[in-house]
Parts: structure tokens; C-alpha cells; sequence
């Protein structure tokens, strides 16, 4: 069995078998979000799925802290050799005993005059992927999705069409950190209307509640 914890914004804890994997700790995730973790996941450099200086810290204050990122943030962080894997579209990983495949390689267009940067979705287990800021659609089964909600690059029918064409048995939201409580109350009537009647269940998640998959 696995916990999944939802943080701040992107940010997720992932617990099984005594160890902790953590996914995009960025600058809104809160303190403590890197404390206990045994391997970190980033999607990408943008600094809410990024927190360079409390990763830093947090691989110096732990040598055994390792982090499985795409070559643009490996690029960052080379004073920690051996500890930093550079990954790709279609690779696979063991972290912290956690099985991962890696889908996709750009981050959704913002606008076409913005650079467009790399972006790295995980899928964690077989069990649930974590897109990062693109729309990617692994070719592979995904029972539960975290789904972006909120973004400068996201419309409310994609993510409706995203959810669809994922067709997850389970989704949560995340990248939910710019929604005031109004935002946050639409939202949730979203999320109903994307999982429409094929079985699915989408949900947003209070920061710090956890599930069991």
C-alpha cells in the first residue's frame, strides 16, 4: 500500500515501506516539505515546483538524499555528483524503492513568445502519475492522476479534457495555490463535471491530507 499526501500547490509525499518520496517541493510548498524524504522528484525549473535553495540545503544536510530531475535542473545542482539522475521520455528508475517511468519532455506553451522549458511527468508505481505543467499522456494505464487545475498555461476544458482522455479511476488536484476560496469552490464544481459518468472520482485535497492507494 501506498500514502499519498497532498502539499502545498504541485507538491506531493508519496510513503511506502518506510520510505518517503517527494515530488515537485517548490517555492509555496511550506516548510519542513523535504523533512524525513529519501528520494525528491522534479518536474521542471520553474520555481513553484522548484525550491533550488531548500533542496540544496536539504541534499547537504543528507548525504544519502538523492534526486531524479531532467537534464535542465540536473544541470543545477553537479556538487552533488552520483546523488543527481538526469532522466528522459521512456526511461525507467528505482528511487528510494519506488518504481518510475518517465513520460513526456516540454512544458504546456504559456504563450508563443516564452521560451518553453523542460518538463518531466512521473508515473510512480503504476499507480499514480504526476504531470508537472504539461498535458501528457503516458501510454500506459493511470489509476490515479494528479491533475493541474490552475495555471498562466492551463484553460478550464483542458483540464476537463485532459481528466477525460486519461480516464483515471481516481484524480486529485493540484497546482491550486492561486485559487482564493472562490477560485477553490468552482473548481470543485469542475472536477465533477470532468469526471462525468465514466467512473471516475476527482477531488481536491486539503494541503496535508493524505490517502491510502
Amino acid at each position: 500500500m501506498m500514502r499519498l499526501t497532498k502539499l502545498t500547490h504541485a507538491c506531493v509525499r508519496l510513503q511506502k515501506d518506510g520510505a518517503t518520496l517527494v515530488i515537485d517541493p517548490g517555492a509555496w510548498s511550506g516548510a519542513g516539505t523535504l523533512d524525513g524524504a529519501d528520494a525528491i522528484l522534479i518536474t521542471h525549473e520553474h520555481f513553484d515546483h522548484l525550491d533550488a535553495d531548500a533542496l540544496r540545503a536539504a541534499m547537504n544536510a543528507d548525504p544519502a538524499l538523492a534526486l531524479w530531475t531532467n537534464p535542465a535542473v540536473a544541470a543545477q545542482f553537479t556538487e552533488f555528483p552520483g546523488r543527481v539522475h538526469a532522466v528522459r521520455h521512456g526511461d525507467t528508475f528505482s528511487a528510494a524503492g519506488f518504481e518510475v517511468h518517465v513520460h513526456g519532455t516540454d512544458h504546456a506553451v504559456i504563450h508563443p513568445g516564452m521560451p518553453v522549458v523542460q518538463n518531466t511527468g512521473f508515473l510512480v508505481d503504476q499507480t499514480v502519475f504526476h504531470p508537472g505543467d504539461a498535458f501528457t499522456i503516458p501510454d500506459e494505464d493511470v489509476p490515479v492522476l494528479l491533475l493541474p487545475v490552475s495555471a498562466p498555461w492551463l484553460k478550464a476544458s483542458e483540464m476537463i479534457d485532459y481528466a477525460r482522455a486519461i480516464a483515471p479511476r481516481r484524480g486529485y488536484a493540484i497546482h491550486d495555490e492561486l485559487l482564493n476560496e472562490n477560485g477553490l469552490s468552482l473548481v470543485g464544481n469542475l472536477l465533477q463535471f470532468a469526471a462525468g459518468s465514466g467512473g471516475t472520482s476527482l477531488a481536491r485535497l486539503e494541503p496535508g491530507t493524505s490517502v491510502d492507494l
